[in-house]
């Protein structure tokens, strides 16, 4: 895989002193990837190298052309050179299984995206409703405030790569109980929702019941749309939701919940699965 990290020669000023001084730095990497179906190009996106095939199986279930592992029969990274002749690894060939959803037909148009927006065919929270192959108004996971209150602080425990350079979003799954069962990074926060989603799509464990998915940022509406066609009943952020998130939320039978920062967290849809005591 390429590299997640690089290292930088950087100006530090400070006004208070009156100083200037060179010092290296650690800079998240940000290059694009592109994703092939049977050979032929479908999208161009910029991620963070690493856990590229869960981002790939990720980013295809949130675009409704793949339900499951058995959908692809392979992933394979193409031997795709940079201007030093060294490998790349920014081109993802996806072979489709026999039956797949993506022999059915590619959309008639590629799309690119940077790493500030999801890949997202979704025009209407009726589009994701109509699409979405679980339902999670029947997940009566319930889940202590004070619990939900802890998440972030674990995610930011589990940040390796953020604690170097201070500029990636993370996206972590737990459980019921707290326990984190995958943490993915990213220069994108669609993209470490893809990485999570295409990691529990590869182990079989769709839909996820009963498990909450926390990421460092907003939550958008695309974010509300990934965690809910992978029937997750509840989305926690650490900064706002949109205006469309909530709606999308409370029409799927998410619990959504915004500024979620000791002790305390704003339920803006499905209030029902959190529960207050003392």
């Amino acid at each position: 895989m390429g590299r997640v990290t690089t290292r930088v020669r950087t100006l530090r000023l400070d006004a208070e002193a009156g100083s200037a001084a060179e010092r290296p730095d650690t800079l998240a990497v940000e290059e694009p990837l592109q994703v092939r179906v049977g050979g032929e190009p479908l999208t161009v996106t910029m991620r963070t190298p690493g856990d590229d095939f869960d981002l790939v199986l990720g980013l295809l279930h949130a675009e409704g052309l793949l339900h499951s592992a058995q959908d692809v029969r392979a992933l394979r990274h193409c031997t795709d050179t940079g201007p030093d002749g060294s490998p790349t690894y920014n081109v993802v060939e996806v072979t489709p299984a026999p039956g797949s959803p993506l022999l059915g037909g590619l959309p008639a148009r590629s799309f690119a995206t940077t790493s500030a927006c999801g890949v997202c065919g979704t025009e209407s929270v009726e589009d994701v409703r109509r699409r979405s192959r679980h339902d999670l108004h029947g997940d009566d996971v319930r889940v202590p405030a004070g619990l939900v209150a802890q998440l972030p602080g674990r995610l930011r425990a589990a940040q390796a790569v953020f604690e170097r350079t201070g500029g990636l979003h993370a996206a972590g799954l737990f459980d019921r109980d707290g326990e984190l069962l995958c943490v993915r990074e990213d220069v994108g926060r669609h993209n470490a929702v893809d990485k999570v989603v295409g990691w529990a799509l590869r182990e079989e464990r769709l839909p996820l019941r009963s498990c909450l998915l926390v990421v460092s940022g907003r939550a958008s509406f695309e974010l509300v749309q990934k965690a809910a066609l992978a029937g997750i009943p509840v989305l926690c952020a650490v900064s706002a939701p949109s205006s469309l998130a909530v709606e999308l939320a409370r029409e799927s039978g998410m619990t959504l919940l915004g500024f979620v920062r000791p002790p305390r967290a704003n339920a803006y849809a499905g209030a029902h699965r959190i529960t207050v005591t003392g």
